[in-house]
């Protein structure tokens, strides 16, 4: 079986326990690795190093950490094949796929090392000419940075660019499910020379590990993405040191079709968006609501072009559009929701059960599914799903839509296709989540902010916005006398 460590302070170290927990290849149900189980010693020694680490780091030239940013990316590019090889094998997503991963883990790192260059502080004009106030910007320290099992390298990235390009350094815990393929990134930054204690990584269950890190006296920030409940947990942890809380959190997506759209581009938006990943993506449509008058005819063909999606073991069958779920307690809460909406009179056009055959009697498997008569009281139009099973249901106005769409505790995306620019503004203007897309389903941009409404989070990750959550405005006041 292959064996992890993990990175504290530039070594590659076991737990101070020694006790390992396996990883599981969703596919076949099989352990293929273990990784340390951590100790909240094992905390305190990454977290010290941080720290030690962070007056160093933090004064360093941002050319020189540009320089390092650089480096960094081209190791990933360089390991790419490499490390989406290990993600596909312990979070099933094609390997296609978790090769992009990587590429847009590496675009993340480049991005940041040259947007540190554009954060500016300002003088401002005062009444009395003997003063003169400036404001300057400085990383705000050790930052602990929690990311989830569904893009554990392209997550982590985002946290780690910003973090290393601020100035802060960083101590990081991947998922339990997903731990390989971060040790490895982390590894390509080790190996472009991040000097030690600036990156550190450990593994370990989230109830102790996580907790011991969040609560740390000297961590500054916590960067959390993760499920709504764990980042409520999160946030109520750090209130006793009032430290710095960025959270990207659970989503409810509607995908809203008006009759004036192009049915091609939003059926295929649709099943992009709905199945990608099987669903398993923080802004994944939840919930499709398609203007009544083209109902039929969108179903029609969302039902034909899902149908045409290949399933099955990526690392078996290189082509494959859909690998199995991460894990049981994902696939149970997608059985669950479609059995409940069965109950309350849903109807499935297709999918709704395990694939057949002797290749998926083990393994997290699941059609992707398509439901309709569908209402509001269904536990699939109200709760993030998170698998590969989405309801669709007709709408006839704009206000009835919108109302519909926002009837929910969550805010992180919604997608509209239209090609009336009228219905495109005023739809855009009144959802209320961060993330709008107006006729596509690729709203997470590296260059722009991504930012969560109302439960979908607080604060944002990725562009200019981002960066400055992992830095301190600081005001210096001057008599010239």
């Amino acid at each position: 079986m292959e064996k992890y460590l993990m990175l504290i302070d530039g070594e590659w170290v076991e737990s101070k326990s020694g006790e390992y927990q396996q990883v599981i290849n969703p596919a076949t149900e099989e352990p293929f690795a273990q990784v340390p189980s951590a100790t909240k010693e094992d905390v305190d020694r990454a977290v010290q190093a941080a720290y030690r680490a962070f007056k160093e780091w933090s004064e360093t030239s941002l050319e020189e950490r540009r320089k390092l940013l650089y480096k960094a990316a081209e190791i990933v590019e360089k390991r790419a094949a490499e490390i989406a090889k290990a993600l596909t094998r312990e979070q099933g997503k094609p390997l296609k796929q978790a090769a992009n991963e990587l590429t847009n883990a590496a675009h993340v790192l480049r991005y940041f090392a040259e947007e540190i260059f554009r954060v500016y502080g300002e003088i401002i004009p005062l009444p009395n000419k003997s003063y003169e106030s400036i404001t300057i910007w400085q990383p705000v320290g050790v930052v602990a940075a929690i990311t989830p099992w569904n893009y554990p390298v392209q997550l982590l990235s985002w946290k780690v660019g910003a973090a290393l390009a601020a100035g802060c350094t960083m101590v990081a815990k991947p998922p339990s499910y997903t731990p390989i393929s971060p040790i490895m990134f982390m590894e390509c930054l080790v190996e472009a020379g991040i000097p030690k204690g600036v990156v550190n990584i450990i593994t370990g269950p989230g109830r102790t590990v996580g907790e011991a890190l969040v609560t740390h006296p000297l961590v500054r920030k916590v960067s959390l993405t993760g499920s709504t409940d764990v980042g409520k947990r999160v946030m109520k942890l750090c209130a006793d040191g009032l430290k710095r809380v960025t959270l990207e959190l659970g989503g409810q997506t509607p995908m809203i079709v008006f009759a004036d759209a192009d049915l091609e581009k939003a059926v295929k938006g649709a099943v992009r968006r709905s199945f990608r990943n099987m669903g398993q993506i923080c802004n994944a449509i939840n919930r499709i609501y398609v203007e009544k008058k083209i109902f039929d005819e969108f179903v029609e063909r969302f039902v034909e072009e899902t149908k045409k999606l290949k399933i099955g073991n990526p690392l078996e069958e290189p082509d494959v559009d859909l690998g199995p779920m991460c894990n049981k307690e994902t696939l149970d809460k997608v059985i669950e929701h479609v059995e409940d909406a069965v109950k309350k009179g849903g109807k499935i056009l297709c999918g709704g059960k395990r694939p057949e055959g002797e290749k998926f009697k083990k393994g997290y498997w699941y059609e992707p599914t398509i439901i309709v008569n569908v209402n509001h009281d269904m536990l699939i139009m109200k709760e993030e799903t998170f698998g590969p099973a989405k309801p669709v249901m007709p709408f006839e106005t704009i206000d009835q839509v919108i109302e519909w769409a926002n009837s929910t505790r969550y805010g992180l995306a919604a997608y509209v296709y239209t090609n009336n620019l009228n219905i495109a503004r005023t739809v855009a203007r009144k959802l209320e989540a961060g993330n709008i897309g107006i006729n596509n389903v690729d709203v997470a941009t590296t260059e722009a902010p991504y930012p969560g409404w109302k439960e979908s989070g607080l604060g944002c990750d990725l562009g200019r916005e981002g960066l400055k959550h992992y830095l301190e405005i600081k005001h210096i006041k001057i008599f010239y006398g």
